[in-house]
């Protein structure tokens, strides 16, 4: 889903001047903090970049974009601990993607300093607040996620998700 992610954002940003990264990019959020690695960070055209030899950016990305693994400590660190983190450093749009539910929520930052839900959707396509131009098609990254093996220790040769041997 990520590669997924990083390939459409990486699409539509790169000829607008803006930049997509993955789990490379690590947030310096707090000056005691050892920093959060999203799993993928988008600075928006006319986005003020990281610098490129510091170790921890400073400056927070336009929009965050965090998978939920199945694990519910997992979830609850991604959908509850972040939210107040992302929203604290300044981070615009915190998106949530969620494959076990099929469902991506976007928060957008308010001038109070909180997220407010800017779209909640589970399947379609969808244009993407802050993104001019930008619509993502829920249903095909479902379609992508459907053709990946059920689990990888099987070799490949088990069932796909969602569907039955």
């Amino acid at each position: 889903m990520v590669a997924w992610l990083m390939r459409v954002l990486g699409v539509w940003a790169a000829p607008r001047g803006g930049r997509v990264f993955g789990s490379e990019l690590k947030l310096g959020m707090r000056a005691q903090d050892r920093g959060r690695k999203p799993d993928v960070s988008m600075y928006l055209p006319g986005a003020q970049l990281p610098a490129r030899a510091s170790p921890m950016a400073t400056r927070p990305p336009s929009a965050v974009i965090e998978v939920i693994s199945p694990r519910p400590r997992d979830a609850r660190r991604d959908r509850i601990e972040k939210l107040g983190e992302y929203a604290r450093f300044g981070v615009r749009y915190y998106w949530i993607l969620d494959p076990q539910v099929r469902g991506l929520e976007i928060f957008e930052l308010g001038q109070d300093g909180r997220y407010a839900v800017a779209l909640s959707a589970s399947e379609g396509g969808h244009v993407v607040p802050g993104c001019e131009g930008l619509t993502l098609d829920l249903d095909a990254l479902w379609r992508e996620l459907d053709e990946l093996p059920e689990d990888e220790d099987d070799g490949g040769a088990g069932t796909a998700a969602g569907r039955s041997p």
